[in-house]
Order: C-alpha cells, then structure tokens, then sequence
C-alpha cells in the first residue's frame, strides 16, 4: 500500500511539474508575443495613445476577471475531483452549468463596458477613452466559453490546449492590433482611435483562442462520453436534472466567488492607478494631456513585471487541480512537500527576476522604448515582483486547499493601502510615488498570505533555505551585472553606436550573464539542490552532464 501511494506521488509530482512547464513556456511566449504588442505601440504612435490604451487595458482586465476569473480554476478542481471518482456524469455537469453562468456574466461584462463606455471615460477623466473601451467589450462575448474549455482540460492535468490557445490568442491579438496601427497612424489618426485600434486586437485574439479551445475538444475522447451522457439523461426526469444542476450552480457558485474576488484584486490595483494616478498627475502640475503621458510612462515598467507574474500564473493554473487531487485522496505529506518546493523556488527565482529588472532597467528601458524617461520607475516597478510572485503562488496554494477567501480579503487590503498611498504619494512625487505604493501593498498582500499558509499547510519560510543560502547568490548576481553593466558601457561608449543598438547588445549579454551567475552560485551555496533539479522530468540528464562538468 505504502509503495503504491510513492508511486501515485510521483506521478502526481510529474504531472505537477509537467504541466507547469508546459503552461510555464507558453505564457512566457505568449507575453513575449504581448510585449511586441506594446512596443511598436508606444514607438510608433506615442506615450500618448500608450497611456491611453494603459488606463483602458487594466479596466478591461477588471471586468474580464470578474466575469471569468473565478470559474476556470472552479471547474478544473471539480473535474480534477470528478475524473478521480470515475464520475462522467458528474463531469458533464460542471461543464454545462459553468457554460451558462459564464456566457451569462459575460454578457454582463459586455454590456457594462459597451453602454458604459462614456460614464467610465467620464471617471477616469479623460473622454479619449471611451472608444478604446467599447472596442475591446467584444473580447467578452467569447474569452468565458474559452475560460471553461481551459478549465476542463486543465482539471485533467492536460494543459497542452491552454498552452496552445494562449500562444493562439496573442499571436492573432498582435497581429491585428499591428495592422490597424499601421492603417490608423497613416491615415492620421487622433490618439484615442489609435488606442481603440489597438485594444479591437484583445477581441480578435479571444476569437481565435475559443476556436482553438473548441477543435481540441472536438478532438478529444470527453466529446464521445458527454454526447453518450446527453443521451441517457434524455430518458431521466427532468426535476432531477434540473437538481444536479442546481447543486453544481451552488458549489460552483460558491467555490468560484471568492476565487474572483481574489484574483480581480490583481486587476483593481490597475484599477486604482486608472482612477487616480492621471488626476493626481495633475495636482503634482501637469495638464490633462501630459498628464496622460506620464501614466504611459509609468505603465513601461508593467511589461515587465506581468512577464514575471503571468510565468508564475501558468504555474499557479497547475498547481489548484493538483493539490486538490491530492487533498481528495488524503495525501497532505505530498502537498507539504510540494508547498514547500514551490515556494522556496518561486522565492529564489523571484529575488533574482526583481534583482535583475532593477539591475538592468535603463538598457531595457531604452531597448524597448527608445529612451531612458521613467528607468528608475521601472527599477521600483521591478522591486515588486518578488512579491506579486509570491502572491500568485500562495494564492493558488490556499486555492487548492479549499481556502480562496483568504488570498481574496489579504488582496482587498492590498488595494486599500494602494488608494491611500496613491493619494498621499503621487501628488508630492508624481509615478514614482505610485510605483513604491505598489511594492508596499503587494509587500502586505505577501505577508499575510504567507501567514497563513504557514497556518493552514504547515509551510515554513526558514531562515536558512530562504534567507542565508540564497543571499550570496542574489548578492553576487546583482553585483556583477552592475559591474558587467558599468565596464560594458564604458566599451561601447567610445563606440558611437546608436543608443538602441547599444542598449540591445547590452541586455542581450547582461540577462544570460546574469542567469548563469545566479545558477552557479545557487547550486554552490546550496539553494538549490542538485537532487531536487534531477527529480524535475526531462531534466535528469542534463543536471547529471552538468554536475560532471561543474564537478560539483
């Protein structure tokens, strides 16, 4: 018995790391899709229309992960449970029930942004706006039924189909926000159609993802088994139907609330910058319009800090239907172990992506927009990823657990400390203030759900697995990126490059400079354990050619 439940334990542990890394490779290419999407955006039309499309792209976000958030990560723990029991039934059930409450909240979310559109721009201070956000309210119409085929597939540890519709998704988004852009600035086109242009993408892009979602599903075997369930139930009485799906609504209903009330507190601190940061700009002594390009300024450093977090999101997405398979079959040693690896990997490799950011703002910086206006902004927005990392991840941890609420309330307070210091902070030091307001509220939103996970799975943050051993390996990488960095610009500065051809060779160099420094300290210093790298599937033999050359 004890051998069979090891043996069911890796597999789960496999599955675990499997469907992390695939969900993991296509969120970093498809935010990597993302940010070619902002660039030529900013390049091209401004720090204008690219404060323009920042404020409305947050609201969209908003409204999207109040219309679906929740669901996705509330089917793939319930299928994870049904699958477990062998229930087909069950299965069908939660697929059906979920699709209708997600078409209709949906629905909803179209129609507050579409009508709304004018009372929102009203709002937020600036009537550009309202265009942009009814041409991205159309996305609603199709990103709930893709969020439900996503969480089915994802409840049976098959992330393949997310992974594709995501890369899906934002390839077309990209490419249909390029070619209206073109259109648009050649035409001349005022700021906010420009932006609008840019936003119709997100609905292009929801298209193809659900398309992409519907042929693996037509693909698929659980296509036959729901059609053979249609056909049994036609021949039950409908009140007992109409019971099961009573039922699914309520549990669906109430796992899937708090889940979205947490993870719709991500989105309303971008909320909170839409609201306050352009009319407190204004207090600090810009006008309306400068104003507005000042937040497309501050919205540079997003890019990178989302990069991080939507990596550790796929994570995240792997992560609730796994241990709650666990939990189901009682194996709290696995989900001890497995909280314990997760955290301690998301808090090193956190560090150093925030480490690295700051480090490396200012080529980044004008690599990516042309100049260096808003680089020390981008340092502090980097500083906070540590801690919306571990955010992301404790959150799904509680998530799998049963316990959704607690991330939700502990982000809640997160966005009240944010409106507070926006409102003390902005008006004295203009985005800089706004930035350090992030990183204490997400600072919050950290401890406290480390609290209680600590709490309710047992999960320590040790001070020598999470502090002593990897503090020289974030010390040193940062030191020698800095050095590497200074000796690196006092080369090419004799050189007259343009200041883009520069700063490209110098991020090109400092980033996989900088990752094999961090590596190589951290296997030495024993933050990361060559035995954890070996258990990692597809890894064994390279960590084993590479323990052999490093000699270590």
């Amino acid at each position: 018995m004890i051998e069979r439940e090891e043996r069911t334990g890796l597999t789960a542990g496999d599955k675990l790391v499997k469907g992390a890394a695939i969900l993991g490779l296509a969120a970093v290419l498809s935010k990597l899709i993302g940010t070619v999407q902002k660039i030529p955006l900013q390049n091209v039309a401004g720090d204008e229309t690219f404060g323009i499309y920042s404020t409305v792209y947050p609201f969209y976000i908003f409204v999207l992960f109040l219309a679906t958030a929740g669901f996705p990560i509330a089917v793939s723990k319930f299928i994870s449970e049904q699958a477990a029991q062998g229930d087909t039934r069950g299965m069908r059930d939660v697929l059906l029930v979920s699709l209708v409450l997600m078409s209709v909240t949906g629905l909803g979310g179209f129609a507050l942004l579409y009508w709304g559109a004018d009372q929102l721009a009203h709002w937020i201070g600036n009537e550009l706006t309202a265009a942009s956000i009814r041409s991205v309210s159309f996305a609603m119409l199709f990103i709930p039924a893709m969020a439900v085929l996503r969480g089915f597939f994802q409840g049976q540890q098959n992330m393949v189909p997310t992974a594709v519709s995501q890369v899906s998704e934002q390839t077309v988004r990209v490419v249909v926000m390029l070619v209206l852009l073109v259109v648009l600035t050649s035409r001349g086109a005022e700021p906010g159609i420009v932006a609008a242009g840019a936003t119709f993408g997100s609905a292009a892009g929801a298209v193809a993802g659900l398309i992409t979602m519907a042929v693996y599903w037509r693909r698929s075997a659980n296509w036959q088994l729901v059609r053979l369930e249609q056909d049994k139930t036609r021949h039950e009485q409908r009140r007992e139907a109409w019971r099961r799906y009573a039922g699914w609504t309520r549990k669906l209903s109430a796992y899937a609330l708090p889940v979205c009330l947490g993870a719709i507190v991500v989105p309303m601190l971008g909320i909170v910058d839409t609201f306050t940061v352009p009319r407190l700009l204004e207090a600090y002594g810009w006008d309306e319009r400068t104003a507005m390009e000042r937040f497309g300024v501050y919205n540079r450093g997003q890019t990178l800090a989302q990069l991080v977090g939507m990596l550790f999101s796929s994570v995240a997405v792997a992560i609730v239907p796994a241990i709650a398979e666990a939990k189901s079959h009682g194996r709290l040693d696995w989900i001890q172990q497995q909280t314990d690896r997760i955290l301690r990997a998301s808090w090193l490799v956190g560090w150093a992506a925030a480490i690295g950011i700051a480090v490396c703002a200012q080529p980044i910086n004008v690599l990516l927009y042309t100049n260096t206006d808003g680089t020390v902004v981008m340092a502090v927005i980097g500083a906070s990823v540590i801690f919306s990392v571990m955010n992301i991840v404790s959150a799904s941890l509680l998530q799998g657990m049963g316990a959704p609420l607690w991330p939700a309330l502990h982000l809640l307070a997160a966005v009240l400390v944010k409106v507070g210091l926006n409102l003390w902070w902005v008006p004295h030091y203009g985005i800089l203030g706004s930035a350090a307001a992030a990183v204490v509220a997400f600072a919050l939103a950290m401890v406290l759900n480390q609290w209680t996970v600590r709490r309710l799975m047992h999960a320590r943050m040790y001070v020598d697995r999470y502090w002593l051993r990897p503090l020289l390996a974030w010390l040193g990488m940062g030191a020698s990126l800095w050095l590497l960095q200074e000796g690196m610009s006092w080369l090419t500065g004799s050189m007259a490059m343009p200041n883009r051809l520069e700063a490209g060779l110098h991020t090109l160099i400092l980033v996989p400079a900088g990752m094999t420094v961090f590596i190589i300290l951290a296997l030495r210093t024993g933050a990361i354990e060559w035995s954890e790298l070996e258990q990692v599937p597809k890894l064994r033999k390279g960590v084993v050619w590479a323990r052999r050359w490093l000699r270590m």
